[in-house]
């Protein structure tokens, strides 16, 4: 934020603006905390061992994308890769949240061409703060679809499809051999099994 003063010197008749640079934070600033949280979701994601307070430059990249800062026209993923080599440390694979918020500075300009560097900060954190991976739960569902899919028995075939009965159940034993039939009817006889009821109706 910025703000004039007008003064007069004492060895001329002249009047001098000087411009005054206050420390007052950029009116409609985004909160760092928020910034700071997306930061911590986007660096553990993936990797649950993560501790959230350093991020890999795949994650970084991921980050960019989900939220919109490579826009595949101003910012590319070769442009992110280059400002993440730049800001970290030399012979770190991560970036801290300080280097990262300076990442951001760097691509800023660049996402939003035409905004002074400030106002283009500000709009970059914009697109994070509040943000978390687009594909957090798409897994699991995704996985848990895939393992009804295979063990829907009404859809098995062949060899398969008579190890089960209609219900899904298992045969054991019966649906994986063919035993013999000790019931002493002719095979494929129709009426087997019907002597033992008579016999019961007429008793």
């Amino acid at each position: 934020m910025e703000t004039w003063r007008l003064t007069h010197s004492p060895h001329t008749h002249y009047a001098t603006l000087h411009k005054i640079h206050t420390g007052k934070m950029a009116e409609g600033a985004v909160d760092l905390a928020e910034l700071a949280k997306s930061f911590k979701k986007f660096a553990v994601h993936g990797d649950t061992k993560a501790s959230g307070q350093e991020m890999t430059g795949k994650n970084f990249v991921k980050l960019c994308k989900d939220c919109r800062v490579i826009d595949g026209k101003n910012i590319t993923s070769t442009d992110v890769d280059i400002v993440f080599t730049k800001v970290k440390s030399k012979s770190a694979r991560v970036v801290n949240f300080e280097q990262f918020k300076q990442a951001l500075k760097e691509l800023a300009p660049k996402r939003f061409k035409g905004k002074g560097e400030e106002e283009a900060l500000q709009e970059t954190y914009r697109l994070i703060a509040g943000k978390e991976p687009a594909n957090i739960g798409v897994t699991k569902t995704a996985k848990a679809g895939a393992v009804d899919r295979l063990t829907d028995t009404a859809k098995f075939t062949g060899a398969h499809k008579e190890r089960f009965d209609e219900t899904g159940k298992g045969r054991g034993r019966a649906g994986r051999e063919e035993l013999p039939d000790t019931s002493g009817y002719v095979g494929a006889y129709k009426g087997a099994g019907t002597y033992e009821e008579k016999v019961k109706e007429s008793q």
